[in-house]
């Protein structure tokens, strides 16, 4: 796992972003299949998502301190599938889609960080933030 999680580490301190995101996005399928080899892709991811995405982007939000997923398991692997295969954020017609349908990745700025910015159904990524 580390020379993953190096390569990761190396291509943002390089600003190799897409070589971060898509080792990034690779990872939850690596890690799902060390715990359950014999699941299909898919479902190990999700449920390696679930477990370890949801919470970290999940959010009590607005007056009435409502509970939101920002970033589901389902549509980071969405996520997985088209970035990797297709080199594109949009997931609207990926089948494992849960409520989004695309994604915006902003590289950072000194002393900024902008990210999980929803509006509709566009989620907006901090490339380095969501990598680490």
């Amino acid at each position: 796992m580390q020379r993953f999680t190096s390569s990761i580490r190396g291509s943002l301190k390089t600003g190799n972003w897409y070589g971060a995101l898509m080792t990034a996005l690779t990872l939850p399928d690596i890690c799902g299949k060390l715990e359950t080899p014999d699941e299909y892709s898919k479902a190990r991811s999700v449920r390696w998502l679930r477990q370890w995405i949801d919470p970290m982007y999940t959010r009590h939000i607005g007056a009435d301190n409502r509970k939101h997923v920002f970033l589901s398991a389902e549509d980071c692997y969405a996520l997985r599938c088209s970035f990797l295969h297709e080199g594109i954020s949009k997931i609207e017609e990926q089948k494992a889609r849960k409520a989004l349908e695309d994604f915006h990745f902003i590289t950072p700025l000194p002393g900024m960080n902008i990210h999980c910015n929803q509006s509709g159904n566009s989620l907006q990524l901090q490339v380095d933030v969501l990598c680490n």
